[in-house]
């Protein structure tokens, strides 16, 4: 019983309902904290297991062996282990970082945006960098929130896939469209100004992959008014053109939504679908985390 005691106290996790509830009360107040001291606990946990099983294979039995003897070597693989976890680069780091990921705590990393070819009138991402006009994604995300539930209800697309989109295309808009002379396109999804654009263009420096390979071009591109400006005209494009109604056909299937668009050209970059689908996935996080 005493062993059980011992182990239950400095765990503070396993078997110990109080401790579970303890760190559920953490959880609703600071998440992350609580996040920390779990992952300490694990750690610990792992830790007297490794010393446990090292000790199992390096001593032998003796007639000093007994169960007094036995208690006082766990109480003392208990005290290493405890003190030793949570230090600063350990397990319980690594643990942490997976936990909050999980939990929606943390985004995880946003991936990288390569540029892209579009066939006309579509886009390619500028080379330039412009102003950063959000500090963070989850900034960009109710930036634009409004915007892509209207452009939901217009075309049925889900508002996170057109969010998620643009964030690529911008780098959560670090990296939007801007004029030689700087002024912004508020182009969100990078479509180009075919023949049939009568309004604003930017022209722009851009990376277009022709058979694979990477080349410098200018490209005329559409400008806006806003932001919202460009949510509605992407709307307009998915929900008229015919192009893609593979894309609007797709639903509530992020994949699906992610692979229509590259099928039906939108990028040439054999790697659009996989990059676009790991946005959506980070943006749900965020959304999950804001709710």
């Amino acid at each position: 019983m005493a062993n059980i005691s011992l182990q239950r106290q400095n765990s503070g996790l396993a078997g110990d309902v109080r401790g579970l509830d303890s760190l559920r009360h953490s959880a609703a107040k600071d998440p992350k904290a609580a996040v920390r001291e779990a992952a300490r606990q694990f750690e610990s946990l792992f830790m007297q297991e490794i010393m446990k099983s090292m000790r199992a294979t390096t001593m032998n039995s003796g007639l000093t062996d007994n169960e007094a003897t036995k208690l006082g070597t766990e109480m003392l693989d208990s005290q290493l282990a405890t003190k030793m976890a949570g230090l600063p680069g350990g397990l319980s780091d690594v643990i942490a970082r997976q936990l909050e990921r999980q939990m929606g705590l943390s985004p995880g990393p946003i991936p990288s945006t390569t540029p892209a070819n579009r066939s006309l009138p579509l886009v390619s991402t500028p080379g330039s960098t412009p102003k950063i006009p959000e500090k963070s994604a989850a900034g960009f995300i109710d930036q634009h929130g409004a915007a892509a539930k209207a452009a939901e209800q217009a075309t049925g697309i889900p508002a996170t896939f057109m969010l998620s989109q643009a964030a690529l295309e911008t780098g959560w808009g670090r990296k939007e469209i801007t004029a030689s002379d700087g002024t912004p396109s508020n182009n969100l999804f990078g479509i180009k100004a075919g023949a049939s654009w009568k309004g604003a263009v930017a022209e722009v420096m851009t990376t277009e992959y022709v058979g694979g390979k990477a080349q410098k071009v200018v490209q005329r591109f559409r400008a806006y008014g806003s932001h919202a400006e460009s949510f509605a005209d992407y709307a307009k494009l998915m929900k008229d053109s015919p192009r893609y109604q593979g894309v609007v056909a797709a639903g509530a299937d992020a994949k699906g939504f992610a692979q229509g668009l590259q099928r039906a050209g939108y990028a040439t970059d054999p790697a659009y679908a996989d990059k676009l689908s790991r946005v959506i996935n980070t943006t749900l996080r965020l959304q999950r985390s804001q709710s």
